[in-house]
């Protein structure tokens, strides 16, 4: 029989129809499936691929001083990206680029990193473009494939310098930050806080970025940068309102004297900090749209460390300004009284077993009272009067005093101070048979020893001295409510008895002779009360100290000052304190202009005009 005869031809045919009507059917029902029942989630497929999304940064909030004048603001700026399918690509296009602006080597490898840490999306080029860039950018935008241009919020500090510490910078989110989720939220390419209020309240400044499309096509080359999808808008930061006065803030930084390293603060008796300086400084408007390698390194490795914040960083021997806590330790156990005199007058020193302690003033004081030994910083009075306190004593009322523990105050990275809790420490270190107690003990009276504080702890336990003996974290922006809070445990008339011998200090005192040089002392008539020291120094010329407040009966700012490395002469700390004081409390007239002084303490007068060291400060 022949396989090709009509029966087995219609039979064959039958079922290739019957194949091709089931092909047909799978098919149909798979166009269904694929254009029908799942069309959201292929066309959301096809989306994706053509589209790109753009972030869009949303503005940082506003941060203003109390008065509500801007410390840190947002204005018009400009940032450049590339899309390239590959790093090749990127590299060609980037190439070019270089033909027509300033890129070197350093950027094109940051870009390139950047582009492989986030895949298919856009690689910045510049953070922060200036008009000039875009418009030559814009001029060859033929030969620069995948080029975005778009516009963006750029941070502004109005005082540059003058609010580096405070305000600290910005810059872009790090995949270490990411790692470690230091900023909840964010994302690569995200602008962040770094330091100062900036990364403490990171979380209320940055708000929540937008985003935009653009399209592609199907090797990834841009197409068109305004796609016809609907963009998410920017939510704008919170605006931060803080309790600093950027007029002085910026009459401090115009005073400072170049070159010298240290730090200054203001801080209202309730504990809002109207000022925080510290020189060097930087200006952290470099940091915006991204900080070039080299400037980065010269700030980290110059010699004078202009990123740390000496104000809360920085740890000193308090010196003389310690004395006052030495003497309201006594006052609190009733040790003294006021009138008190040491059973030893100052004769320029007092011996103590083999070892001879120096008082600054060779030829003595003589016998003084309290308020006396405070005025004339008399090491002798304040040696007495230590080892009638014992070492146990101070460290154990030093510890209550908040001379262990950081001030609190709200910015990022605050060191804590140095001090002993306890005796066992001596032991521990030196040996239990390697070290004097009385030693100690004389050393710990004035300040010096085992013994360093901040300047913002300072003035911070200055602050109970010219309130009602309390005192709890200071602050930029609100208070902590569960700040701790410490009571030094004097009565009102031993704080006013205290704060009498701080105004004695100024008028007749270590710091009388300074004051009544500076310019316009006579005409404009201050009433101040604070305390002058030297804090030693092993590697080099001591440091100078000077807290004060203002009016004197009733204060209503505190100004530290410590200069680091100015020798036991210089007087300019005592001037910058006071000025600071007199322009906040009588106005910015009664300071004149920001001149930068120079006084001239004559030989004669130093022994009443400026403290002329404390005791050596001797080893345990």
């Amino acid at each position: 029989m022949n396989g090709f005869d009509s029966y087995q031809l219609q039979r064959r045919s039958t079922a290739a129809q019957a194949v091709l009507a089931l092909a047909f059917l799978l098919l149909a029902g798979a166009f269904f499936r694929v254009q029908v029942v799942e069309h959201d989630k292929y066309q959301l497929k096809a989306e994706t691929n053509r589209l790109r999304p753009v972030s869009i940064e949303a503005p940082r909030g506003a941060i203003l001083d109390y008065t509500g004048k801007v410390i840190a603001e947002n204005v018009p700026g400009y940032s450049v990206k590339l899309i390239a399918y590959s790093l090749d690509s990127l590299r060609a296009v980037l190439g070019r680029m270089q033909r027509v602006v300033p890129l070197d080597s350093g950027d094109l490898k940051v870009i390139g990193g950047r582009y492989l840490q986030a895949r298919y999306q856009p690689a910045v080029v510049f953070g922060d473009a200036d008009f000039a860039t875009v418009s030559r950018l814009e001029e060859h935008r033929a030969v620069l494939p995948g080029m975005v241009i778009q516009s963006e919020p750029k941070r502004l500090y109005p005082a540059g310098k003058a609010v580096a510490h405070l305000v600290g910078y910005v810059s872009e989110v790090t995949e270490d930050d990411l790692d470690k989720n230091r900023y909840p939220g964010a994302e690569l390419g995200t602008t962040v806080g770094k330091a100062g209020l900036e990364r403490e309240y990171d979380d209320t400044l940055r708000g929540a970025d937008g985003v935009h499309y653009i399209e592609v096509n199907a090797r990834g080359r841009l197409v068109r940068e305004q796609a016809t999808t609907a963009a998410l808008a920017p939510t704008p930061g919170h605006t931060l309102r803080t309790t600093i006065d950027i007029d002085l803030q910026k009459y401090i930084d115009s005073i400072w004297p170049a070159g010298v390293r240290g730090a200054m603060v203001a801080m209202t008796p309730t504990g809002e900090v109207r000022a925080l300086y510290s020189a060097p400084t930087y200006d952290p408007n470099i940091f915006v749209g991204g900080i070039d390698a080299d400037t980065w390194r010269d700030l980290n490795t110059d010699s004078a460390k202009p990123l740390l914040d000496r104000a809360i960083i920085g740890r000193y021997p308090p010196a003389s300004p310690f004395k006052l806590a030495t003497a309201a330790m006594a006052l609190r156990r009733g040790l003294i009284s006021f009138d008190t005199h040491m059973p030893i007058p100052c004769r320029g020193g007092i011996q103590l077993g083999n070892r001879y302690f120096r008082c600054w003033k060779k030829e003595g004081h003589g016998s003084l009272d309290l308020v006396g030994a405070i005025a004339a910083s008399c090491d002798v009075y304040f040696y007495q009067l230590g080892l009638r306190l014992g070492l146990d004593a101070i460290l154990q009322d030093g510890v209550l005093m908040g001379f262990r523990d950081r001030s609190g105050i709200d910015l990022p990275s605050e060191q804590s101070p140095v001090y002993p809790a306890s005796t066992a420490y001596f032991d521990q270190r030196y040996g239990p048979r390697n070290w004097s107690a009385p030693a100690v003990t004389l050393n710990f009276s004035i300040g010096q020893g085992e013994n360093t504080q901040t300047l913002i702890n300072m003035i911070k336990f200055y602050r109970a001295l010219a309130g009602n003996g309390e005192t709890s974290d200071p602050y930029l922006v609100r208070p902590d409510p569960k700040a701790k809070t410490f009571d030094l445990g004097l009565t009102e008339a031993q704080l006013l008895g205290l704060r009498t011998a701080l105004t004695a200090v100024a008028e007749r005192g270590t710091a009388s002779a300074i004051i009544g040089a500076t310019p316009g002392s006579k005409t404009r008539v201050l009433q101040i009360a604070g305390k002058t020291g030297t804090a030693q120094n092993p590697h080099g010329k001591d440091h100078r100290w000077f807290i004060a407040m203002a009016p004197a009966d009733k204060p209503v700012l505190i100004v530290g000052g410590i200069m680091e490395n100015v020798g036991l002469h210089d007087p300019t700390v005592v001037r910058n304190v006071y000025l600071a004081l007199r322009r906040y409390v009588l106005g910015p007239d009664s300071s004149g202009t920001a001149t930068k002084v120079q006084i001239t303490i004559p030989e004669d007068s130093a022994p009443t005009s400026v403290e002329m060291g404390d005791s050596a400060g001797t080893r345990p």
